[in-house]
């Protein structure tokens, strides 16, 4: 039986505002409901190993979300991570630190890690999944036309894969595109095939 008809007796909840998870589980064929925006403050504790932080912040996401779940809830959070020697490129604050975070990226590669928790009234249960991603060399005109063309203020490690630097400048991946994107949904749908028929 396919996971969409597996599906039909539960109410799957995606608690994101991001637009490209949205696009990522309907690409996917899952259908869901949108949660109702909330707030959650992200932080994680000092000395927290760069790629355990985003297992936390999905796990802080869903834990903070206000509504009861009712018995064929699923809740789905997620948060998605930049990693470059060890330490956590998150969003930019401004231009200049976006087009900081660009050189550091430059010519190597850095891993990307995605944290994902589906939660019912009664479970709860967490995953990630990591991918490296090479770029080439940008020059500074790259980095001040991809700056000024897609605004990518919003993003972690300033980028956005399916963008035009996702097109002329990452030279490889290993490990899921999607995931790059903010979502592993291969990895999500053989989770929740797993979560609900446990």
């Amino acid at each position: 039986m396919l996971l969409n008809d597996k599906l039909k007796p539960y109410r799957l909840l995606l608690a994101s505002q991001s637009p490209r998870r949205r696009e990522l589980l309907t690409g996917c064929g899952l259908p869901y409901e949108l949660a109702p925006k909330y707030d959650c403050e992200e932080l994680y504790p000092a000395g927290l190993p760069a790629e355990e932080v985003p297992l936390y912040l999905s796990r802080l996401k869903s834990e903070a979300y206000p509504a009861p779940l009712l018995p064929h809830d699923i809740l789905l959070t997620a948060d998605t991570v930049v990693v470059a020697d060890g330490e956590v490129l998150g969003k930019p604050h401004g231009r200049d630190d976006a087009a900081g975070m660009l050189r550091r990226l430059s010519g190597r590669s850095h891993t990307v890690v995605s944290g994902v928790t589906l939660r019912t009234p009664e479970r709860t249960h967490t995953f990630s999944a990591r991918s490296s991603v090479w770029f080439r060399p940008l020059a500074e005109e790259e980095i001040d036309y991809y700056l000024d063309t897609c605004r990518p203020y919003d993003k972690a490690g300033s980028y956005g894969i399916q963008e035009w630097i996702g097109y002329a400048a990452i030279e490889r991946i290993d490990g899921s595109f999607y995931n790059v994107m903010g979502l592993p949904v291969q990895r999500l749908y053989v989770e929740l095939d797993h979560f609900i028929t446990r």
